[in-house]
Parts: structure tokens; C-alpha cells; sequence
């Protein structure tokens, strides 16, 4: 069944002029308040999470200048207890996370950080906890570890990258140390890099700042000595450095009496504390073994919690293992500091919902490459791989072919009279045209290839095309785009026939025309959009265009290149997609120096522009007649008139109010508002989702059903169609007349795995008919996978493809590309716009946020998916605090490791009572070297004999032979990071399992049993890999468990995980949506018996004999 609806233009309601100027007037208000008692946070939380604790995890303290009260940080909370122990009192509450305390040399006030105000700031606040105020305001720093100056005037704090000098009273402050190239680029994780300088101590007499600095770059698998003590010098200015330890040096203290410094450092991967006498330089451990340090993440609270002298300089008060201690500095010994705390926050409500698996009807959800004809009459786009037309504005989609092979980016003759498009299997692709009305296709290339981006001449008598080889495009690293990979530029005559050599191509958009024939364009990112003459000579750039700059990025940090830039048939202006947003801009002739033209609002650029839409767009494009631009979502296809828009535009502007004096005329202040929007047409495709028919009993296995602890001795299980009808032991249960039995006696039944972070990645634009990732995964026995960030959103196909049956493989849940922050979500109206993109379009029930700005941002953010029922998940980027925030806030997911260990009571009950599931991903775990580098150590993949059958040969030897790096036994910290996850599902908490595409099928297995490896029952283990998965992704009335009514996705194993988890691994049938396969071959054992088709790396890239 197939139709169309048009949806009408929706004109704004709100004039440009007054919109610009409320957000002027806000952005004035918040960089001038600099007191702040309550919270300004968005989020009102509703769950209360009240407890007591005497332990604590990560606690930053420092003990009074009388040394009768240490004040310390619990939950985001600060608390204060006498010097020798006690019950805590709580001095700041509030939905604000406050932590890094530091008494004023006077006792009288302590300063702290806190993001109560939306973003991260530093405050005063009395010991009673009172006389709160800012110190400083804005938005988008980061502030880590405070001192003051012996005055007490001033204020020494790590801001973003540099220290920072305050005055207690605020104002801007000043910088003290410069910009380093070692802190340019994002960070692991994304967002921005760590902090250079962090830990500042001042010593006694004002005069010097003792500190650590990262003296090499942020990393995945650091080695060691990257971070070194410094000392910088306020008299003359200089930096000098005080360390050159191989175990690193970091979080200076200078003892009151100027005569010692303490610091921390590593041996054998163990965190201790030195002790250096300044006068001659010797030094001792002080301390072995106290808090792990946090030097291998973002160290976003400083790479070790804060800790004090006492006043004396005899001892050191300071916390590890979970409590706080006092050092005695001359003999070592350590006496506990005990304390009581009461928690008593609210927390935000669990944004998490449930989604019914539809098992029967499929409405294609994404049409790809649309494209009007040249008279606007009629549409052509790909979906589900193949190429339909239908009549504009409201017609009837059909195929225009009758082909089995992927059909791929049509592309209209000039005359409307052709549609060229260009075909896809293993063994090669070519391009072909069909009449617009129907007909014979015809071949237009004489050699296959692998052929994308086609484009006809302005004239009509060329086509352009970009060309590989077909065997590199088959063997494509998975997280590559292939348009990276020996890529040319060539054409052919419109009519067929030989291609002809252009250019290569790197990191190229795709050619495009004015109506100059003889130049052909095409966006070549840093170089901007260029042209060239048809031999490749004379290449000229035009324009480049930029976006969003992250905020607290540093001296060195550069805008955001546009992702796309096409320019317009009569070469005025130019299309462009920056940040996820759509502009149209100008195209000046200008010679010399390439213009650069900034869309980050609200500075605006050098030339006017116009944001088309405000939730972004795929396949962007030119009307013929330069008047319209268009562009695709998911299954919905936009029309831009930019008449009617500037008509609409000039009117708004006649009837907006006066501009305040002085306001600059222009700019993203005002021009930038859309007050038109693109006519909307939705198109919809609908196909019965693949199910078999008939009923087959797995009869006589031991059955883990995953409901609760319950395991069935020797059990049946009966599934009809696609659906398990009845679980029960042995002669329990009625078993239809007509049906198969399969005898699984002496084997154990369990769910299918279900992968909540899988990074499958098949190829984008021209699609694999049959990704190996897919085989790859079913045949291990991974049934549903959930990839939380898919950069582009041809996942979206892939997972209809499946659905369909035309493609093998798990089931296929996403995100969609990530919200990160240069999705720039600047309000709440911002966010729900963003999150249209994905609960309206691409219909994904998940998003991933992935570092999207402050906590207010990350807030917003929340609060939108909530308003449209999607269930959000987040980017752990290294950073514990945000990472708690973040489960305070109601997100339902955290991605990767928490990289803080171990983990106390108060962190083990946010997370178990925040209802947030935490997936590990320790194959690619923060704070510690990889354990997907363990396996490859201790496993050899390239004597798998199933592993080679499934995975390109290619493939395996990449990841298999000569990795860059080896690490001893004991350098891992996988185990630990593993006891966490161990330690959270006995605290009431769920874990999720995430292969993250490390090693497709088999690397899923090593995922589960690295998390296994820190001492978690088989049984928390297995609901890990399957119940948990599925109550993440919201699945969990279809998924998860052997009962009856539910999908009928499980696994026959000839071993017992339940003995040994490694025998998740012995796959004897995987069984997803009620047919059986072979879980050695995948050959389909019911309800139809036939092997799996030959794959091409089976027969072009064969394992070596």
C-alpha cells in the first residue's frame, strides 16, 4: 500500500526584531547577576533519594584554617564535620551539583564550583551555609579545584584550559597561564579536551602556584608521564616545571610552613602520594595505594580529590577507599576520620518509555536522495534500496523497476525525459537511466565500479559520477565513510560509454553544476566550495562557511566547517548545511583570499544569510530555476520557495518595532528567524515486515528464561509464526498437531543477546545489500541491537531492510546521528525543535546526547524527549560528575565507563535508584587501557574458523595483526571497572551490555564476559546480556525473556552459561523472530531449509591457507 499527504506552509508567529531582542536582553541579564541562592536549572525534580551513608566515592575536602572542621563534597552536596569525625552537616542543597571546596584563609567563607546556575560556576558561601554568592557568571566554562591567595582576596582556579585569576568580589577575572598546543581537538569522548592546568596551590608567601599540567596530548590507552607538577611564578610570569615522573606527577599541596610539597603520582599503575621537601628536592612516598586517580578520563573534579594539610604541617587530611583519613606525615600511618551523612535530594523523573514491537506492517520510515523533476511535477528518490517515482504534490508512489539489485541517488536529465541512477551488489555496481515514465533500464557505464553521486550537466550531454574499485568498496573499514577511499571523479557521455578521468577525490560532497556547463562544483571541505574545468585544471574556491565554536575550547579552537555546500544554478548564492541547520547564503565574486562567511548565531558574518530550517535536513538541493532548495527527513520531503519566504520576510520587517539604538542592523539578530517554512509531503511506502509461518518446539533443553531466577530443568518451547506460544517442562505443554520438533535434549534454551550499543556501521550512501556486521552478529547470537549514534542516518534504511527480510541480520534499533553541541540548543523551543528530528522523522524511540553542552542545555534536552515519549541515552565522555548529573536528571542511559573507581554507597544508590541503566562498553572502557586489546592479547581471532566465516579476512588482520600497543596484565583495570558494574546490579541497578562494533558477533561475547570478569553471578550476568538490554531500549514486553506472547528471538547452546558464561559461545541455533539458523553457517533450518548465500568476502577475500 502506497500513498502521499501534503502538509501546508506553517507561517511563525513571533516577528524577528522582538524574538532577537528578548534574547539579547536574557544573554545581558545572565552575564551580569553574580548572586545566584537558588537554582536556575529548568528541571523541577519530583523523586526524593534520601539515605545515609558513611562512605563516600570521589570526596574532595579540606580542613579549616583552626583545623577544627573539614568541609567535604558528597552527591553534589557539601557537608561539613568536625576535624575528628562525626555527623555531617549539610550546607548547600538545592538541584545545583556543588563540589571542590576550599576554606578562605580566614575561615570565614568557603568557595566552591557549582552549575546551579545552568553551567558551571564559582561561588562563596559561609560554614553555616550561608551569605551565598557568585563569583562568577556565564556559560560554558568548566571551573576545577579553587585556592585562594593568602590575602584571601584573590581566587587561583582551573578555567577550561588555563588558570585563572579572581577576585573574590567577581569580575572577569585574568588569565595566568597561555595557550599550549597540546590542548587543541576535541577530547576523548567528544566535547572539549581536558583541562590543561588543574590542581592550583598557592604557596604561603602568594608568590607561586604549584599545579598540574598536561605536557602530552588527551587519549584512548595513554602511556604514562603525559601529566607533570608545574610552577608558575606571579612575580615574573613563568612556568617552570617541578616533575618528570614516568608514573606522571599531579594535585600539588604546599604544606602551610612553605617547607614541603605533596603530590600525587603512579607506580605500577598504583595512585600514591609524595612527599618532597622543597629546600632540597629529596622525596619518599608518603602513601601507597589511596584514591585511583582520574588521569586516564576528563578529570572533571581534578585527576585526584582535593585533601589538606593541617595547619601544623604535620598531617594530611584526605579521603580514599570511601572514607577520610589523617597522614601522619613523619611515620605514614593513616587513622580513620569517620562521619555519618544524611542524603536527602530530589532527583529527576526516569525519562524512559515502552515501545510495542509492530511484528506486521512495515511504513518505510526514510526515502532517500528525493529529487523533483525539472518542472516540479514529479519526485524520485530510493527506498528501501530502490528507485520509485510519484507525481508532486500529493500522488502515488511506485517502483520504476523491477530489479532485485540496490538502486541508488537518482538524478534527473535536464529535459525531465531520463532519470539516471546507479545500481549496487557485492560483485559491483554500474549506472544505468530509465525513462521517467517507465520502461527499460539501460546501462550506461562499461565497467563496474562502485559509482555514487551522479549528476547530469547543465546541458545534459554529460553524466558526473564519483568511482571506486568495487573490491575496495566491499572491504571499507566499517567506521569509514567509503567517499574517503580511493575515490575519483569521472564522467561519462549522458548516452553511455567509457568514463573519463577527472580528479580524486577526498572528503568531497557531491558534484554539482551552475548553468556554466564547462566548470563543475562540488564542496571540498577545508578548501570550501570549489570548481574546476572538466580536466581537472584551473580549480578554483569560492566560499567557505563556518558554524558553531565550542564554548570554553580554548585560544585554539576553530569553528565548525559546513558539512554540505552546493551552489546555486545561477551562481548567486550557495546552499548550506552547517551544524544539522540549513542556510542559504551568498556566493560573491571575489578573487584572492577565499571568503569566509560565519552562520553562528548571534554574531552573524560578514555577508547576510538565511536559516531555512530550524531541525536540519538530508539530500539537500536546487530547484532548476534557482528559485527553491529542498531536502528530505526520514520519510518527509521539503519544499523551499525563497520567493514567498523573502516576500514574507520583507512584510514581518515592515512590521517589526523600532531597532533599539545602537543595535547593528542584519546579522542572525534578525535575518535569521524563519517567519516562512518549506511545504511539507509525506510519503508513504508500506510492506509486510517478514514473518514466517507454522510452528516448531524446541523440545527437551534446560530453559533460562530470564523471568526472575527461574531456570527450567528440561523444558519445551513451542513457537507459532514468529511468536512463542507456550514455555514449560518437559510434557507440560500442548503441542499443536502439524508441528516440527526439533530434539534440543542435553542443550540450554536462553533469549537471544540484545546489544545496546552496537556500532555496526555498514556502508553509507550506496548500501550493502547484505552487511557482514549483520551475519556476523545473528550467527553469535545477537538478536536486537540499539546503536546509540549512528552519525548519519542511513541506519534508518538498514533497519527497514531487515525488517522487510531483504537483508539478514538482528534486529535493528538506532538514535540517529547524536544532539551534540554544535546542535547549539540555546532554549527549550531549541530542544524540542531538535528532538523533532527524531521522534517525527526519523523515528528512532532513542536519542543519544552526546556532550550537548551544559547542564541546563543537557537538561532541556531531557525535558523534550520526555514531552515526545523518546527514551534518552548519553555520551559518558569520561566525566563522572556530568555523568551523575546527568542520572539525576532523569537520563535513561549512560554510554560507556564511569570512569571513577571504586564506586561507594552514595554513587551505587544514585545509580540504582535513578533507574538509569549504565553500559560499560568495556572492550573500549574509559580510565584504563582497552580490554578489547586483553583479548586480541590472550585470543587469537585469526584461527576462529567460525570468525573467519563471518568477518572479511581483511578485517581480521587489521585488528588482529601488529596493534599499536601492549600493556602487562596488570596495567588493566577492566576488572575493576567490571566489580562496579557487579556492585550496581546487587544494589538494585541494571547494567547494559555494548559490544561497540570493536569485533562484530564475537567482540559482544568478550563485552559480556569482561563484565562477568569482576565477580558478577552468571545469572546477573545473562540478564545483563538480554532482560536489562531490553527494559533499556524500552522493549521489554516483546524481548528479553523465553515466555509465552513474546518474539520468538533466543539461542540453543551445547554448553550451560550458568556453569561457565563462556558458553554463551556455544551457539549450536540462534532463533530470531521465529526462524531457526544454523548457528555454525546461519543456514535457515525452519521453517524453510537453505543455506545462507555465498557472501562475496567468502569467495574474493578467503582466509589464507
Amino acid at each position: 500500500m502506497v500513498r502521499a499527504a501534503l502538509v501546508q506552509p506553517v507561517l511563525t508567529a513571533a516577528l524577528l526584531a522582538g524574538v532577537a531582542s528578548a534574547t539579547l536582553a536574557q544573554a545581558t541579564s545572565d552575564s551580569t547577576r553574580r548572586t545566584a541562592p537558588e537554582s536556575e536549572l529548568p528541571l523541577i525534580p519530583t523523586r526524593p533519594l534520601v539515605f545515609t551513608t558513611d562512605e563516600g566515592t570521589w570526596l574532595s575536602l579540606d580542613l579549616s584554617p583552626d583545623g577544627k572542621t573539614i568541609v567535604f563534597d558528597l552527591l553534589g552536596d557539601l557537608y561539613t564535620i568536625p576535624a575528628t569525625g562525626g555527623a555531617a552537616t549539610r550546607i548547600t542543597s538545592g538541584s545545583g551539583f556543588d563540589g571542590q571546596p576550599r576554606w578562605a584563609p580566614d575561615g570565614n567563607a568557603i568557595v566552591f564550583v557549582s552549575d546551579r546556575s545552568g553551567s558551571e560556576n564559582l561561588y562563596v558561601v559561609g560554614p553555616d551555609g550561608k551569605n551565598l554568592r557568585a563569583v562568577t557568571s556565564g556559560r560554558g566554562m568548566a571551573y576545577v579545584s579553587p585556592d585562594w591567595t593568602p590575602d584571601g582576596q584573590y581566587i587561583v582556579v582551573s578555567r577550561s584550559n588555563d588558570l585563572w585569576l579572581y577576585h573574590r568580589n567577581g569580575g572577569s577575572g585574568l588569565r595566568l597561564t597561555g595557550a599550549a598546543p597540546v590542548r587543541e581537538g576535541a577530547g576523548p569522548g567528544g566535547g572539549n579536551a581536558p583541562a590543561n592546568f588543574m590542581g592550583a596551590s598557592v604557596s604561603p608567601d602568594g608568590r607561586y602556584v604549584y599545579a598540574s599540567a598536561r605536557t602530552g596530548p588527551a587519549g584512548y590507552n595513554q602511556m604514562m608521564g603525559t601529566t607533570q607538577v608545574v610552577m608558575y611564578d606571579r612575580e615574573t610570569g613563568r612556568l617552570a616545571t617541578r616533575t618528570l615522573n614516568l608514573g606522571t606527577g599531579f594535585r600539588p599541596a604546599v604544606s602551610p610552613d612553605g617547607k614541603w610539597l605533596a603530590y600525587a603520582s603512579r607506580q605500577m599503575a598504583v595512585t600514591g602520594l609524595k612527599l618532597r621537601e622543597l629546600s632540597s628536592g629529596d622525596e619518599r612516598w608518603l602513601a601507597k595505594d589511596i584514591q585511583r586517580d582520574d588521569i586516564e578520563s576528563r578529570g572533571s573534579r581534578d585527576l585526584l580529590p582535593g585533601y589538606s594539610w593541617t595547619p601544623d604541617s604535620k598531617a594530611i587530611v584526605l579521603a580514599h577507599h570511601g572514607k577520610i583519613w589523617r597522614l601522619d606525615v613523619a611515620t605514614g600511618q593513616q587513622s580513620p576520620i569517620p562521619f555519618t551523612a544524611e542524603v536527602n535530594q530530589m532527583i529527576g523523573e526516569l525519562v524512559a518509555f515502552q515501545y510495542p514491537v509492530n511484528d506486521s506492517v512495515l511504513t518505510v520510515r526514510q526515502v532517500r536522495g528525493a529529487r523533483p523533476s525539472p518542472d516540479g511535477k514529479r519526485l524520485a528518490f530510493s527506498a528501501l534500496d530502490h528507485l520509485w517515482i510519484m507525481d508532486l504534490p500529493a500522488g502515488t508512489p511506485r517502483r520504476l523497476t523491477t530489479s532485485t539489485d540496490g538502486e541508488h541517488v537518482p538524478a534527473w536529465s535536464p529535459d525531465g525525459k531520463y532519470i539516471a541512477y546507479v545500481s549496487w551488489t557485492e560483485d559491483g555496481g554500474d549506472i544505468w537511466r530509465i525513462a521517467a515514465d517507465g520502461g527499460r533500464p539501460e546501462k550506461l557505464t562499461t565497467q563496474s565500479a562502485y559509482y555514487d553521486d551522479i549528476m547530469y550537466s547543465a546541458n545534459g550531454t554529460r553524466i558526473v559520477a564519483a568511482r571506486a574499485p568495487r573490491t575496495q568498496r566491499a572491504i571499507v573499514n566499517d567506521e569509514i565513510n567509503p567517499k574517503l577511499v580511493l575515490t575519483d571523479l569521472v564522467w561519462i557521455p549522458a548516452t553511455g560509454g567509457a568514463a573519463s578521468y577527472i580528479t580524486a577525490l577526498t572528503n568531497a560532497g557531491r558534484p554539482h553544476f551552475t548553468r556554466d556547463s564547462s566548470r563543475i562544483w562540488l564542496y571540498e571541505g577545508g578548501d570550501g566550495l570549489v570548481s574546476m574545468r572538466w580536466d581537472g585544471t584551473d580549480r578554483k574556491a569560492h566560499l567557505k562557511v563556518t558554524g558553531f565554536s565550542p564554548p570554553g575550547g580554548g585560544p585554539n579552537a576553530q569553528p565548525r566547517q559546513a558539512q554540505e555546500l552546493i551552489a546555486s544554478p545561477d551562481g548567486s548564492r550557495a546552499l548550506a548545511l552547517v551544524d544539522n541547520k540549513i542556510f542559504v547564503v551568498p556566493l560573491p565574486m571575489t578573487g584572492g583570499v577565499t571568503p569566509t562567511l560565519s552562520v553562528q548565531q548571534p554574531t552573524g558574518g560578514a555577508l547576510p544569510f538565511r536559516r531555512l530550517s530550524r531541525i536540519g535536513g538530508d539530500f539537500l538541493g536546487w530547484t532548476g530555476d534557482a528559485r527553491g532548495v529542498f531536502y528530505s527527513l526520514g520519510r518527509s520531503f521539503f519544499q523551499y520557495d525563497l520567493a514567498r519566504a523573502d516576500s514574507l520576510a520583507a512584510d514581518s520587517a515592515a512590521k517589526a518595532p523600532p531597532r533599539p539604538e545602537g543595535r547593528p542592523a542584519g546579522g542572525a539578530t534578525v535575518a535569521n528567524k524563519p517567519v516562512y517554512e518549506a511545504s511539507r509531503t509525506d510519503i508513504t511506502i508500506t510492506a509486510p515486515k517478514d514473518r514466517p509461518n507454522g510452528t516448531v518446539v524446541l523440545r527437551g533443553a534446560r530453559i533460562i528464561t530470564m523471568k526472575g531466577d527461574e531456570v527450567i530443568a528440561r523444558g519445551d518451547v513451542v513457537v507459532t509464526n514468529n511468536r512463542i506460544t507456550a514455555v514449560g517442562a518437559e510434557g507440560s505443554v500442548t503441542i499443536p498437531s502439524g508441528a516440527r520438533t526439533i530434539d534440543v535434549s542435553g542443550k540450554t534454551i536462553m533469549p537471544g543477546l540484545v546489544d545496546v550499543h552496537a556500532h555496526m556501521w555498514p556502508q553509507w550512501g550506496v548500501h550493502s545489500p547484505q552487511p557482514y556486521m549483520y551475519t556476523a552478529n545473528l550467527a553469535y547470537g545477537v538478536t536486537t541491537t540499539r546503536d546509540p549514534q549512528t552519525s548519519t542516518a542511513d541506519v534508518v534504511s538498514y533497519g527497514d531492510a531487515v525488517e522487510v527480510g531483504q537483508i539478514i541480520g538482528p534486529r535493528v534499533y538506532a538514535t540517529g546521528p547524536g544532539i551534540f553541541s554544535q546542535d547549539d540548543v540555546s532554549s527549550a523551543d531549541d530542544a524540542k525543535e531538535v528532538m523533532r528530528r527524531y521522534s517525527e522523522f526519523y523515528l528512532t524511540e532513542t536519542i543519544k546526547q552526546y556532550q550537548a553542552g551544559d547542564r541546563r542545555q543537557r537538561q532541556w534536552i531531557a525535558l523534550a524527549a520526555k514531552a515526545q515519549r523518546i527514551t534518552p541515552t548519553l555520551e559518558g565522555g569520561l566525566d563522572f560528575k556530568k555523568n551523575m548529573t546527568e542520572a539525576m536528571d532523569g537520563y535513561a542511559g549512560i554510554e560507556h565507563t564511569l570512569p571513577i573507581a571504586p564506586m561507594y554507597k552514595d554513587a551505587l544508590q544514585l545509580f540504582a535508584k535513578s533507574g538509569t541503566t549504565w553500559t560499560p562498553t568495556l572492550l573500549v572502557q574509559y580510565g584504563g587501557p582497552w580490554a578489547e586489546n586483553w583479548w586480541y592479547e590472550h585470543y587469537d581471532i585469526l584461527a576462529d574458523a567460525k570468525l573467519t566465516r563471518f568477518t572479511p579476512f581483511s578485517e581480521l588482520e587489521r585488528r588482529g595483526l601488529r596493534r599499536p600497543q601492549w600493556f602487562r596484565d596488570s596495567e588493566y583495570s577492566f576488572k575493576l571497572f567490571a566489580e562496579q558494574a557487579k556492585k550496581l546490579v546487587e544494589a538494585g541497578g541494571r547494567v547494559g551490555l555494548g559490544g561497540h562494533g570493536q569485533l562484530q558477533g564475537l567482540g559482544v561475547h568478550w563485552e559480556l564476559w569482561t563484565i562477568a570478569s569482576g565477580g558478577m553471578k552468571q545469572m546477573d550476568a545473562l540478564r545483563v546480556a538480554t532482560i536489562f538490554g531490553a527494559e533499556a531500549i524500552g522493549l521489554q514486553k516483546d524481548l528479553g525473556t523465553v515466555e509465552a506472547g513474546k518474539l520468538a528471538d533466543l539461542l540453543v547452546l551445547d554448553g550451560n552459561p550458568l556453569d561457565d558464561i563462556k558458553n554463551t559461545n556455544t551457539i549450536r541455533y540462534v532463533m530470531k523472530n521465529g526462524r531457526v539458523y544454523d548457528g555454525n553457517t546461519l543456514a535457515e533450518v525452519w521453517p524453510r531449509q537453505r543455506p545462507l548465500p555465498k557472501q562475496w568476502w567468502m569467495a574474493n577475500d578467503a582466509t589464507p591457507k
